[in-house]
């Protein structure tokens, strides 16, 4: 390893040097791979080993199946001083830090990359150069939502070269496709042009995309080469220029050697090419000597070999002299084009420093007022108030132990220090998820840890001592009024569901302590104990609850366990306005609540779950939001009472009343009953979803002591569940939007699999110069189990990728048992262990 710890802890002081990054991309396009050639560059693997150790996949299961599922490293690079004239931002000398954490590719596990993105400020994506796959476009979203700046790495270039043998035109209009894809990505969800972030678009003339094979350990900017090519246009005699003007002249370059045109006789360059005699510049001079060098180490032409390996001035090493074909291959381009060189210039220079990026990034984080000691997160101030936002808990090698792992966003953190640990549902004032408690501070390297006195603002850092207080995420201040930094908006909900019990009875409470400690290792998985007594364990999709039980049943809990078939979680809602005004009696007959229910507008229940519409916002802001998108009532959007279930889900309790007397008493009951109504429906107990409903008329007895909580709570349950029976009630099951990859004979195949599983194809398409095809469906949840069933029918041959897209009304009446909603109903009240049959409407509705 080239640095101590102490080196580390200097540089931590110079925030404008510091890099927190995450390495983001799909499955399988090469993310450890090249993660690995950045880290042997920063020293701690062997350059040698690189491309191969896949260094940051720390769990067995990870190198078993080559996914990665949880890391973070830092490491430490030093620039040349013509490479630091580059550099747009403020800048501190020439030792960065850089703070990596690799994420996995794979759906399943989206929940770990905005862990990641959370505490990170700019992002590597990376693409394979053969094909831009739905997840890259699902993780360039998330990270552009939380003001990530991207930077963009088009990976596996030697399989472009080797296997499918593009020309280099081709390839230089593939790449050309692909950064316009990821544009267009960036454009839409990007803010407009000129928004607080500036200009985010990627272009290589920036030198913000990079190209390379990370298998191979090589990679280049456009400003590799440029630099090469100034070098030969300096005069001899003339005198060294400085670093500035050599940065000027090579920005010059950079600028004519993409999409120009260029005189291969005469190497003068072009705008357009009139008579086709021009060739491409990225081409001529970037591409052909690459080329070239494929060709001549592929075909064993000896001379050439040496000659090239000469005039590039490449130093091999005695061993590598012997070898030819590809290992010889290997050996030459990564002593050419390092692929760690290249990729951390970009970092370096590209992404912001927490300084830059806290002064966009602290308005979308931060929940408080936008002027108090806290909201200061903006200038990244190491005097300032202790700011810190733990994103996720890392289990450590002590059994049931865990580091709470974060930013922190201003002032200082130190071991030993008595901080305030906020939990996300603390509000500030109240005692409630807040404990006082004095912490210790750790270092993550991959797969060690170092302890450290204190890490300043800016850094990524790990905490002891905090695992008892917060289940999987936080907020960590020392400054009494402040708020919490917003909770992270996952992509992806979990809807899946296993039971699970114990083997053995007697091992129950090994069971309870292994759930608590699997909640706490994942931020996306749920626990969750029925009324009926069963331990539920909601994931993402298959592998996610897979890797998830497999984590249970051998390290959270030690025990064999018994798995339920998985069973997938539905939503209850109505389609009709009520057809009458249900009434319902208190207990004691004294208190009538009179009340209506009704659908939401269609895109309401998504905007409450993005957060668009909530219960945190100002009311003013709110009314004006569903009055101008919605077209409501402005007085009945100020009056809305509560979102449910949980106070934030896609459900409105609206009071449109008139005069009533003793309303505000009742108020905090009727919210009770409405949070408890919304969580389980009358139809088969599950969540409801996407209504509205709207209290019309109550009349309360005089007396306070005839209309406490036992009188109305029950009352209000009760005028919930007569609404939604008589509004046409229907069941709600979450879809899939699949997308299979598979070569074109293998199509038949996927799509009868599809239509037997009522899947909904919407595009088919063809991966351009592959004969891989991709087909995007939409395909419920329920039937999602379907892995074995495709490879039987293509041959194994199709890959399917599942995200969790939306929800839809499952067509026909739960009513009729014989139809899909009413099978789905009895399914679920018998696993409830709930008597048979929705209850009839008179249980619920009185007579005046």
């Amino acid at each position: 390893v080239n640095f101590t710890i102490d080196q580390i802890r200097a540089i931590m002081d110079k925030k404008a040097n510091i890099r927190n990054m995450s390495v983001i991309a799909h499955v399988d396009h090469g993310k450890s791979t090249l993660t690995d050639s950045l880290v042997s560059k920063a020293g701690i693997i062997a350059s040698a080993r690189a491309g191969e150790t896949r260094f940051t996949d720390t769990r067995k299961d990870e190198q078993e199946r080559c996914i990665t599922i949880k890391s973070a490293i830092s490491m430490y690079y030093e620039l040349s001083n013509d490479d630091l004239a580059f550099i747009k931002q403020g800048k501190d000398g020439s030792g960065f830090l850089i703070n990596l954490i690799d994420s996995p590719g794979h759906v399943d596990f989206s929940s770990e990359v905005t862990a990641a993105l959370r505490v990170t400020d700019g992002a590597l994506v990376v693409v394979d150069c053969v094909s831009v796959c739905v997840q890259t476009e699902t993780v360039l979203r998330q990270a552009i939502a939380e003001r990530i700046k991207p930077v963009l790495m088009m990976n596996k270039m030697d399989r472009a070269l080797l296997e499918l043998q593009l020309e280099a035109e081709d390839l230089f209009q593939t790449f050309q496709r692909i950064i316009e894809n990821v544009n267009v990505i960036i454009a839409t969800y990007g803010e407009l042009q000129g928004g607080p972030m500036g200009d985010i678009e990627i272009d290589p003339i920036k030198g913000t995309v990079g190209f390379g094979s990370g298998l191979h350990g090589w990679a280049f900017t456009l400003k590799q080469f440029a630099e090469t090519y100034a070098k030969k246009f300096v005069k001899p005699g003339e005198a060294e220029p400085t670093s500035e003007e050599k940065a000027k002249k090579v920005e010059d370059l950079m600028k004519k050697m993409w999409g120009d045109w260029c005189d291969p006789s005469t190497g003068k360059f072009s705008k357009t090419n009139p008579d086709g005699k021009f060739v491409r510049s990225f081409v001529f001079f970037v591409l052909d000597p690459i080329y070239k060098m494929f060709d001549a180490i592929m075909n064993f032409k000896k001379e050439e070999i040496a000659k090239m390996i000469d005039k590039l001035n490449i130093k091999l090493d005695s061993e590598d002299k012997d070898k030819e074909g590809k290992p010889l291959l290997k050996a030459v381009m990564r002593r050419w084009l390092p692929a760690g060189e290249a990729l951390l210039q970009m970092i370096t220079i590209h992404l912001p420093s927490p300084v830059t990026a806290q002064k966009y990034r602290c308005e979308l984080l931060y929940e408080g007022p936008n002027d108090d000691e806290a909201a200061m997160i903006k200038n990244c101030d190491p005097k300032a108030p202790l700011m810190m936002y733990i994103s996720k808990m890392v289990p450590t090698s002590d059994k049931g132990r865990f580091f709470a792992f974060g930013r922190v966003f201003s002032g200082i953190v130190s071991t030993g220090q008595k901080v305030r640990i906020m939990g996300p549902n603390y509000v500030p004032g109240k005692k409630e998820d807040l404990y006082l408690k004095p912490i210790q501070t750790i270092l993550m390297m991959g797969r060690y840890t170092e302890p450290i006195e204190d890490v300043p603002c800016g850094n990524i850092v790990g905490l002891v001592g905090v695992d008892q207080f917060l289940v999987k995420t936080g907020t960590i201040s020392t400054f009494e009024h402040a708020h919490n930094l917003k909770v992270m908006k996952f992509s992806v909900s979990p809807v899946v569901r296993v039971a699970v019990e114990a083997k053995n009875p007697s091992d129950l409470p090994k069971l309870v302590e292994g759930l608590k400690r699997l909640s706490k290792s994942d931020p996306m998985v749920q626990c969750i104990i029925e009324e009926s007594g069963e331990h539920i364990v909601a994931g993402a999709g298959e592998l996610h609850l897979e890797i998830c039980l497999k984590d249970l049943e051998e390290d959270h809990a030690g025990i064999p366990l018994k798995k339920s078939n998985p069973v997938v979680s539905y939503r209850e809602t109505v389609q009709s306005e009520s057809t009458q005004t249900c009434l319902s009696k208190s207990p004691n007959k004294h208190n009538r609540l009179f009340m209506k229910a009704r659908p939401l507008e269609e895109g309401l229940p998504e905007d409450i779950d993005k957060g668009e519409v909530s219960s945190r916002q100002e009311l003013k802001i709110r009314a004006r939001y569903l009055a101008d998108k919605y077209e409501w009532d402005v007085g009945e959007a100020r009056k809305i009472w509560c979102f449910g279930p949980d106070g934030t889900g896609p459900n409105i309790l609206v009071d449109v009343t008139k005069g009533v007397q003793y309303l505000n008493e009742i108020k905090d009951s009727v919210v009770a009953g409405f949070q408890w109504a919304s969580k389980e429906g009358v139809l088969c107990e599950e969540n409801m979803r996407g209504i509205r409903f709207d209290i019309h008329d109550v009349t309360l007895h005089t007396d306070a002591i005839h209309r406490g909580g036992g009188q109305i709570i029950p009352t209000a349950r009760r005028v919930l569940y007569a609404c939604q029976l008589t509004a046409n009630p229907r069941i709600m099951e979450p879809v899939y939007l699949v997308e299979i990859s598979c070569p074109s004979d293998a199509i038949g195949g996927s799509y009868s699999v599809l239509t037997r599983r009522r899947g909904i194809v919407f595009e088919e398409g063809n991966i351009t110069g592959t004969p891989m095809h991709v087909v995007k469906a939409y395909l419920p949840v329920n039937e999602s189990f379907f892995t074995a069933d495709l490879r039987s029918n293509t041959g194994g041959q199709a890959f399917p990728q599942c995200v969790f897209d939306h929800w839809k009304i499952l067509d026909g009446n739960p009513f009729d048992t014989a139809s899909k909603p009413g099978q789905v109903v009895t399914e679920t009240r018998k696993r409830k262990g709930i008597k048979e049959g929705i209850p009839p409407l008179d249980n619920y509705l009185d007579k005046l």
